[in-house]
């Protein structure tokens, strides 16, 4: 589990096709954290387990991704040299500055504007089934970093979008600055959320309970 706070930047250093999917080579560009082994980081929000010791892959961060991670976020179009959100696994016991994510990427999402006039406000568009889990003023982790829904529209369309405003801590410590129109980004939306839709269309029709209109 993570909560979405970015805690560095690293980058993509090498990408190799394996048979079964891709070694991905991560450059952690100076953070202090040394996984090991076995450990959960997440990279631009999809949880990757460290494949190698740090130390005997020269500092890097060795991972394997399989074909259902890079079919469901960004990762199969990573190249040497791109700029990637790093997190380390929550413990029990951390404060919870963000929100509840899990690094389970539910699929990728079209930057459909970056405005910078008044503000740094991004607009994203999404597969019609996300629109359920848009929540205004409720949270999404887009490529890893926890973030407010600003504003939610065309939920009931076939490409539902939202819209985050980023302050400029957000805008230092991450990669989102760089986004750009057309660009895909990773998207998790809220587990709380996803629950709630989950239980409601479920189990409210079996156990004879509807939800209020």
């Amino acid at each position: 589990m993570f909560t979405g706070i970015i805690r560095h930047v690293g980058r993509v250093a090498s990408v190799e096709a394996t048979p079964a999917g891709k070694r991905l080579v991560i450059d952690p560009a100076g953070w202090d954290h040394v996984p090991s082994p076995g450990d959960s980081i997440a990279c631009s929000g999809c949880c990757l387990t460290l494949a190698r010791p740090v130390g005997d892959a020269g500092g890097m961060f060795v991972f394997d991704a399989i074909p259902e991670t890079l079919d469901k976020t960004t990762l199969g179009g990573w190249e040497p040299g791109r700029g990637v959100n790093l997190e380390a696994a929550a413990r029990v016991g951390d404060r919870l500055d963000g929100h509840i994510v899990q690094g389970h990427v539910d699929g990728v999402g079209t930057v459909e504007r970056v405005d910078t006039a008044d503000g740094w406000r991004v607009r994203v568009r999404v597969a019609s089934e996300f629109g359920r889990y848009l929540v205004p003023k409720g949270s999404v982790t887009v490529d890893g970093v926890s973030l407010t829904l600003a504003a939610v529209g065309g939920i009931k369309e076939p490409e539902p979008w939202f819209e985050v405003a980023l302050i400029p801590e957000t805008l230092e410590r991450t990669t989102l600055k760089d986004l750009v129109t057309g660009d895909g980004v990773n998207i998790e939306c809220d587990i709380t959320a996803k629950t709630v839709v989950h239980v409601v269309e479920n189990y409210f029709s079996v156990s004879g309970f509807r939800p209020a209109s």
